[in-house]
């Protein structure tokens, strides 16, 4: 239990679960624990890796995995956290995505002690009364306490009726699989409910909910997202990976210990108190080993090591040609890629944000020369660097 309980934000009901686990261990029966995820893109970053941990702690205590490939509600889309209905895809797309998203799942959890279903399977085979019987659970009263949808409504966003299929869908996938627990982000709390209001009306033995709070990206401040620009992704090499956790906002650092690592807690407290540019190095070692070995770990500390010490940059620097001539520093900046606009340029030169060669910019009106065989790195914050040449 305390293996299980590490990191885990809400379990419902609590009482049920200790008496799964127990009953578990009475008969040698090991418990199917179902994780559901739908591939609407093909990217794997630590965010999502938070509940694949735990679900890889339930494979090595001997319980069976069961990996609910989304193939049918990702056509859907799970309007959890969404304030607008999600475009819809095509079923080959969603496919093309699961082959990728796979991949990058089996990096943490055991592919041989993992049982992989497609939702297709069942919900392509429910008649049209068996889905309004389906659609007959629940009421239109409950669908619209969910916050995502009380706020679009509030705000006079849509709602589409397919929408308020997706929950009831991913409840039916529970009966399908016979799952005893199911595992998600606390944003899942009202779909994996649902799953066990279906199990009962069905005369099943109900599943619990385990709920992992959700990992806030490298800024320390929103949710992590690819689209933030916030995350770490487990295809990352093993130095950009590396960078990344190092850098994290040092806030972030207890949190990650618990839900990225099995470092005991007295262990890492220890270390946040003492130093805590320390303490984020042996993060980003614990994790980067997890993936690439500690060899690889290390190599890629010292390169860390030497970026930090300007002799060397980091392996996804983007490499930008320009024209020759010479250049505003804003429009060089925003030509780069580096800012979105003059005025967010200018921001961050004034909070001394930018580098050019190792010298801070202090003007955001300087003039940069572009010349032949010239090679300028710039450095925005503390991550993105950029090398021009002609």
């Amino acid at each position: 239990m305390s293996v299980l309980m590490r990191g885990v934000q809400e379990v419902v009901p609590k009482e049920e679960f200790a008496k799964k686990i127990q009953k578990s261990i009475d008969t040698g029966t090991p418990l199917r624990i179902k994780f559901g995820v739908d591939p609407t893109a093909p990217d794997v970053h630590f965010g999502h890796t938070v509940v694949m941990r735990k679900l890889r702690q339930f494979q090595d205590l001997g319980h069976q995995a069961v990996l609910i490939v989304g193939d049918y509600t990702a056509m859907i889309g799970d309007p959890s956290g969404r304030n607008k209905t999600r475009p819809r895809l095509s079923h080959e797309q969603v496919m093309e995505n699961a082959k990728e998203y796979q991949e990058q799942f089996f990096k943490i959890v055991e592919r041989e002690k993992t049982e992989i279903r497609y939702n297709g399977e069942w919900l392509s085979k429910l008649t049209f009364e068996e889905i309004t019987n389906l659609m007959g659970s629940i009421t239109v009263a409950q669908m619209l306490e969910r916050k995502d949808f009380q706020t679009r409504y509030a705000e006079g966003q849509p709602i589409s009726l397919h929408e308020f299929l997706y929950p009831l869908m991913q409840g039916y996938d529970s009966i399908a699989v016979e799952s005893d627990i199911e595992i998600g982000g606390t944003d899942q709390k009202f779909n994996v409910l649902r799953g066990r209001e279906l199990q009962l009306r069905e005369s099943m033995e109900s599943q619990v909910g385990l709920f992992m709070p959700i990992l806030l990206g490298t800024d320390g401040e929103q949710k992590m997202s690819k689209s933030l620009g916030n995350y770490v992704g487990v295809n990352e090499s093993a130095d950009v990976m590396f960078h990344k956790i190092y850098n994290i906002a040092d806030s972030l650092a207890e949190s990650w210990f618990e839900l990225l690592t099995i470092k005991p807690q007295a262990e890492y407290d220890e270390l946040l108190k003492k130093d805590i540019l320390q303490a984020k190095r042996i993060l980003a070692l614990d994790v980067v080993s997890q993936y690439y070995g500690s060899a690889a770990a290390d190599e890629a500390a010292e390169r860390e090591k030497a970026i930090h010490s300007g002799n060397e940059l980091p392996s996804d620097t983007s490499v930008i040609k320009l024209s020759l001539g010479n250049y505003n520093l804003l429009d060089l900046l925003v030509s780069i890629g580096a800012f979105a606009s003059k005025g967010e340029a200018r921001r961050m030169i004034q909070n001394n944000g930018v580098k050019i060669n190792s010298n801070a910019a202090t003007n955001p009106n300087e003039e940069i020369s572009v010349g032949a065989a010239t090679e300028i790195i710039v450095k925005v914050g503390k991550r993105k660097f950029y090398k021009v040449i002609s």
